[in-house]
């Protein structure tokens, strides 16, 4: 390292001769490629002066040694949209934010910087959007509701909009499953039959509120010396509670009984009967402001349906990049081994039917196969499986 030159160009640069500070670091990246400082400050000069090209060509001798070099990116997207090469510009925004430390490690001035390019990278991202939209038009209203769904997704992800997401079962993954957030409803026939139910299920619900509010328990309920993670602020606690209608797989003949009309909407569900953990299903109730955090669930070989029945508005589920709100009468099919949430920001309490049902893309033969490994599996070990939804 030619540390004496450095100096020089250090000293020439607080003094605000630019034309020798660039001489000078030109000299030291010439013996030595390597010094990444120095490229950085042999940008920052020719940008002082008004090279602007030459200090983007600056810039790619400092990413040549460190191609992740956050003030380099950073500088290089900011050149290029003084030249104005506004796509470039926003291409190599995208790339800077990518690597962006967190905004409190960096100084203001940079904090600005970065403020001011994602700005600009979200206006050019809308404008690609609304170019694609456009020139897509016909083609899009040639496809069914469904693929109309899934192009609008497929569009969000090539733009960067729309984050990926993909099965994280906390316990069992079965390949060959389809990364699906929100399942079609044309995949479930009894679907409709189920939403015609809700009035009644309603009823049942309201008798169970006014006379057994003893029968709702904490949804989570881990033991207190196990790894909570995102759960400590729900476990045991009443503000998100569960009517449970099985345990264990086993029905709960009190609740049941509270219940029957719920029991035969129910009934019209293909759920997974495994011994020790399913079929589940329940009452689920959330309390005003309480959110249930980003989690995903334990096997992808099932999915979710909730009913909503109690429902006082600014109550939203996100699965996946999809958040929707829940409307009455409305049920949805959902893969919860994708990360999902809910949140309750209503002043009342929010209740919605979950109940566990077998993926449709398995044959009979492998739902079988699936019940009989975890009931060995659970009579190997001896453990009692939490059978929570």
């Amino acid at each position: 390292m030619d540390t004496a030159t450095l100096q020089q160009a250090s000293k020439a640069t607080a003094a605000g001769d630019f034309a020798t500070a660039q001489a000078l670091l030109e000299q030291v990246v010439a013996s030595d490629p390597g010094q990444l400082g120095a490229w950085l400050n042999l940008a920052a000069v020719r940008r002082q002066r008004g090279h602007y090209v030459e200090a983007l060509d600056a810039l790619r001798g400092a990413l040549r040694v460190d191609s992740r070099c956050f003030p380099a990116l950073l500088m290089q997207a900011s050149l290029l949209e003084r030249l104005g090469r506004e796509a470039e510009s926003a291409h190599a925004y995208a790339i800077a934010i990518a690597q962006a430390p967190p905004d409190q490690a960096l100084d203001s001035a940079t904090q600005r910087a970065l403020a001011h390019g994602r700005v600009l990278h979200g206006r050019h991202v809308a404008r690609q959007k609304e170019f694609v939209l456009e020139r897509s038009a016909e083609a899009r209203r040639d496809c069914s509701p469904a693929g109309q769904r899934r192009i609008a997704q497929f569009i969000d992800g090539a733009l960067r909009l729309r984050r990926r997401y993909t099965q994280a079962p906390t316990d069992y993954f079965y390949p060959g499953l389809p990364n699906i957030e929100f399942w079609e409803r044309e995949e479930f026939p009894w679907l409709a039959a189920l939403e015609a139910a809700t009035p009644d299920i309603q009823a049942e619900l309201a008798a169970v509120l006014r006379e057994d509010q003893a029968g709702f328990n904490p949804y989570v309920h881990y033991p207190e010396h196990a790894p909570l993670d995102q759960w400590r602020e729900l476990n045991h606690s009443p503000m998100w509670t569960a009517y449970n209608f099985f345990a264990g797989g086993q029905p709960i003949p009190e609740h049941q009984a509270r219940c029957p009309k719920t029991m035969a909407a129910i009934a019209l569900i293909p759920q997974p009967p495994i011994n020790g953990r399913s079929p589940a299903a329940l009452f689920s109730a959330l309390r005003p402001h309480t959110r249930i955090p980003p989690h995903t669930g334990v096997a992808n070989f099932r999915l979710l349906v909730h009913l909503p029945l109690v429902l006082p508005g600014n109550c939203f589920f996100r699965v996946g990049g999809e958040t929707r709100e829940w409307r009455m009468g409305e049920a949805w099919v959902f893969d919860d081994t994708m990360e999902h949430e809910a949140w309750n920001d209503s002043d009342q309490l929010r209740v919605i039917l979950i109940c566990d049902l077998w993926n449709p893309r398995l044959r009979g033969d492998e739902r079988e196969a699936i019940a009989r490994i975890l009931a060995a599996s659970d009579a190997f070990t001896g453990i009692t499986p939490d059978s929570t939804v």
